[in-house]
């Protein structure tokens, strides 16, 4: 039976869905223990207030404008270091690159996430020697920058600190002015829009570009642990039309993601061969040519042929045994992670290399090989997800439900679109639309009549 879309990445969206919660519950938690009561009316100045600094004693006009020009030469500022970006990705300065976001982790853990360590020490009182302190902020950064960029790392261990690194980004950009930061959040949804769908976008040209030379992108992304459900069964190919693959890019500097699709005959990758339908089409069968079975061509190399150097040599019998050995007698998907055996590895090098296109081949009929590894998703999104949701916190609690719901909601229409329109996607426009609607719709509508109810004991 056809399952529904929602069903067949049900858990692809959970597994980014997650930590995206994770990052602005704990935004929320900062701001409502290191907010103070009476906040302080001197600003500093940052790449988002460059030209305005709001004042209490401006007029709204005033502050409008303020914060029009303020998100106008963020965005600039954003699209001039992403075209570099680009260029240096494009002429591969590769190691360049890995260095200078190895300085970006390491600053943003220990001197911005110094700073909210220091705070919350202060906050409540907690007796800790400077010593001691600086010992504890130093293995915690070098612990950081290594579990993101280095390999071997328990991928609990690297989701965790690039969850954290959101957090530490996202607290500092909660202390921009109101109406900066409303007016930023909506710039940088139109320009992730315009970024990645746009001809010539400086995302669209880094994720083709990252794609053509199959390599990762040079971006703090977050990778989901993937998962593949084993009792899939018959809706196995269902799922995978639907779903396809997911990979996003981003840049470091954009706070934005593209949800991609790629093709599911990527020769360079692992991936995932039904072998029932395999076994269905070659129970039949009584002979098997060198160019159906990559395996057994393997075999015949180490064997001695005949005269007429015919396939026939080989009996049926003789190939069920090598099948059966390579399929086992499961009738569900064979799962091929990151920890292949022998048999199935040379298997499926064996056909990248003896067939044309990207896919194996039985009696004419192409067997798909679709990647299994996660959703990417940019650091960018975690940290405006939680600006919105933490700048909803110094309001009302109300309000953060709001634009929580709001941010989840427009993230799992994202995953969906891409599941239908299998094509790049940008991640924060739904979600920071809908949330920003709906900090509005709550702030000036719905918490007065729920105020006024409540006031008047008609709800309770």
């Amino acid at each position: 039976m056809e399952t529904s879309i929602l069903e067949s990445i049900g858990v692809e969206i959970i597994g980014v869905m997650s930590p995206v919660s994770i990052c602005m519950f704990l935004v929320v938690l900062l701001v409502y223990t290191l907010t103070p009561a009476s906040p302080d009316p001197v600003q500093i100045r940052s790449a988002a207030t460059l030209v305005y600094l709001e004042s209490p004693s401006d007029s709204t006009a005033q502050k409008f404008e303020g914060a029009l020009l303020n998100a106008a030469v963020f965005v600039i500022l954003i699209a001039a270091v992403t075209f570099l970006l680009v260029v240096l990705y494009y002429y591969n300065f590769n190691n360049f690159l890995k260095n200078y976001m190895r300085f970006s982790a390491f600053f943003v853990l220990g001197s911005m996430g110094g700073a909210i360590f220091l705070s919350i020490i202060q906050h409540f009182s907690i007796p800790i020697d400077s010593i001691t302190c600086s010992i504890l902020l130093f293995n915690f950064t070098v612990v950081g920058v290594l579990s993101v960029f280095s390999g071997g790392i328990p991928i609990i261990l690297r989701q965790g600190y690039m969850v954290l690194l959101g957090i530490i980004v996202a607290a500092w950009f909660s202390k921009l002015p109101e109406w900066t930061t409303w007016v930023l959040l909506v710039a940088l949804a139109v320009y992730d829009l315009v970024a990645v769908l746009a001809p010539g976008g400086p995302l669209k040209i880094l994720v083709e570009l990252a794609s053509s030379r199959d390599d990762e992108l040079p971006a703090l992304v977050y990778e989901a642990r993937p998962t593949v459900s084993p009792n899939r069964g018959g809706c196995g190919s269902s799922t995978a039309s639907a779903l396809g693959l997911l990979v996003t890019g981003s840049s470091e500097d954009s706070g934005s993601v593209e949800l991609q699709p790629v093709p599911r005959n990527n020769e360079n990758r692992l991936g995932v061969v039904d072998a029932a339908n395999v076994r269905a089409r070659q129970t039949d069968n009584n002979r098997v040519d060198e160019e159906s079975s990559p395996l057994v061509t393997s075999s015949a190399e180490r064997r001695p042929m005949s005269s007429g150097g015919s396939e026939s040599d080989y009996s049926t019998a003789e190939f069920r045994s090598l099948q059966a050995h390579l399929y086992g007698s499961q009738e569900s998907e064979i799962v091929v992670d990151e920890e292949m055996s022998p048999l199935v590895n040379m298997r499926l090098g064996s056909e990248r290399e003896q067939t044309g296109n990207r896919g194996s081949r039985s009696n004419g009929t192409e067997i798909p090989v679709i990647e299994t590894r996660g959703i990417k998703l940019g650091l960018g999104d975690f940290v405006f997800y939680s600006v919105l949701v933490g700048r909803a916190a110094m309001y009302d609690l109300m309000t953060v439900y709001a634009c929580y719901l709001a941010i989840i909601s427009g993230l799992g229409c994202t995953l969906i679109l891409l599941s239908v329109c299998q094509k790049a996607l940008p991640a924060l426009p739904i979600s920071i639309m809908l949330g920003v609607t709906f900090y509005f719709l709550t702030r000036l509508l719905m918490e007065p009549f729920v105020v006024g109810l409540s006031t008047h004991l008609m709800m309770f």
